[in-house]
């Protein structure tokens, strides 16, 4: 078995570059709550099937919704994120697929705070569905075109909450 990738895709392939432009064209409310949802929905569930019982994503999850509703303060989410979703991450080298859907589910988690993390959300995101999908020894072809699939579906859900000219766009630091 090759060695595999921690994550898939690259910011310079172009459904990456066009789900970065549609990203520059929202709010940071907007943003924050999509991938937030893309997190739960998408992620969590992979995570989940694959290690029950383990609710560390979900709790930082959850704590990054609170934080946005104003429940909870910064630093809990930020706990919670490296302390336990990403130390889930770090117990899972047996398991590429969910240890890049515990990562993916901190980057989501993560846009709270910084939101160029929602492309961590897509890069280790498609990691965990290509691994999941396709298992460990598929071709770089294959898990590219689960990435491609992955980016798409991110853009299309994107697309759906957009606001048509947001008036209040983000500015999204893609390079720090």
């Amino acid at each position: 078995m090759a060695k595999l990738r921690k994550t898939l895709g690259h910011w310079e392939d172009p459904p990456v570059r066009a789900l970065m432009r549609l990203m520059d064209t929202q709010s940071k409310d907007t943003l924050r709550r999509w991938c937030l949802g893309c997190a739960m929905a998408h992620m969590l569930p992979l995570f989940e099937r694959r290690c029950p019982g383990d609710d560390r994503p979900r709790r930082a999850l959850l704590a990054a919704q609170s934080y946005l509703d104003g429940q909870v303060k910064f630093p809990e989410v930020k706990r919670l994120i490296l302390q336990e979703c990403h130390a889930a991450a770090r117990e899972l080298d047996g398991d590429p697929a969910a240890q890049a859907a515990a990562r993916a589910c901190g980057q989501g988690a993560a846009v709270v705070h910084t939101l160029s993390h929602a492309l961590g959300l897509y890069f280790y995101g498609a990691a965990a569905v290509a691994y999941d999908q396709l298992g460990l020894n598929a071709g770089a072809r294959a898990y590219d075109e689960v990435a491609e699939k992955v980016c798409d579906d991110l853009y299309q859900s994107l697309r759906a909450v957009a606001v048509e000219d947001e008036p209040n766009p983000a500015t999204i630091k893609w390079f720090c």
